[in-house]
């Protein structure tokens, strides 16, 4: 990623020393995204409340506490961390060109190609103005509300044509020619920083306004549901960094001597 950001002129914003990468379960022949990528410097959201009407009278029945959404937050060492991007083990591997819809923008290309395009295409998803994942605009210069279309897959394949324009050393993109089994038969195995909570990640959470803001006068009466405190951490260091190993089927946990990490 730091190679594909040093070539590519429209991800050249990106400091990669503010985004982690990790891995998630993801088996090769299951419905799911090959990766993701998650924002986590969005600021607070505006307070709110959930309510809930009664169907027939469509009289207010009850709601929850006010709330605000926060993004947990994520430091290596000193370094505060924006985004994540993570990779679906060993989905992302054992994706192939042939078998994706990206094939009619890599016509007669290798089946490898399918994985730089998965890299480049979470890379594009960070936006380069605020915080959060890139807007896309339609034809009349509004926003549309889906971030993915068809200006986005074809910006996506550009950057890619170019980074491989650019000429990088081959030796940087080659594990992308190998499948998921070709790789653990190299390398005596796969493995992949991921969080001590596995398969739990740092996620946005709800957390209860204190003091509670009065409610709207309809809804005086309404009972009132408590907002559950969140169930996982909400900040993340380095000790929540660990390593696993990934398997056609599952994962485990490496007790390795030392600090090390993964990408």
């Amino acid at each position: 990623m730091e190679d594909v950001v040093s070539r590519v002129p429209m991800l050249s914003f990106i400091d990669m020393s503010k985004v982690l990468v990790f891995a998630r379960g993801g088996r090769t022949h299951a419905e799911g995204a090959y990766a993701t990528c998650h924002c986590i410097c969005l600021p607070a959201s505006e307070p709110g409340y959930y309510f809930w009407r009664d169907r027939k009278t469509g009289h207010l029945t009850r709601r929850s506490e006010w709330f605000v959404t926060r993004s947990p937050q994520v430091t290596i060492g000193t370094q505060s961390i924006d985004y994540m991007i993570s990779f679906a083990l060993p989905r992302f591997c054992d994706q192939l060109l042939s078998k994706t819809r990206k094939r009619i923008h890599y016509s007669g290309g290798p089946n490898w190609i399918a994985k730089l395009d998965t890299i480049v295409h979470e890379l594009y998803h960070i936006d380069p103005e605020r915080p959060g994942i890139r807007r896309m605009e339609r034809g009349d210069g509004t926003y549309a509300a889906n971030c993915h279309g068809d200006r986005f897959f074809e910006d996506v394949v550009g950057m890619v044509k170019q980074y491989l324009d650019s000429k990088p050393d081959p030796r940087t993109y080659e594990f992308l020619q190998h499948s998921f089994a070709e790789l653990s038969e190299r390398h005596g195995g796969v493995v992949g920083t991921t969080f001590r909570s596995f398969p739990s990640y740092p996620q946005r959470y709800a957390e209860a306004v204190m003091p509670q803001p009065a409610a709207p006068a309809e809804m005086a009466r309404c009972r009132v549901d408590s907002v559950k405190s969140p169930r996982v951490p909400t900040r993340f260091t380095e000790d929540d960094i660990v390593v696993r190993e990934f398997l056609p089927g599952r994962s485990r946990a490496l007790v390795r001597k030392g600090k090390s990490c993964a990408a």
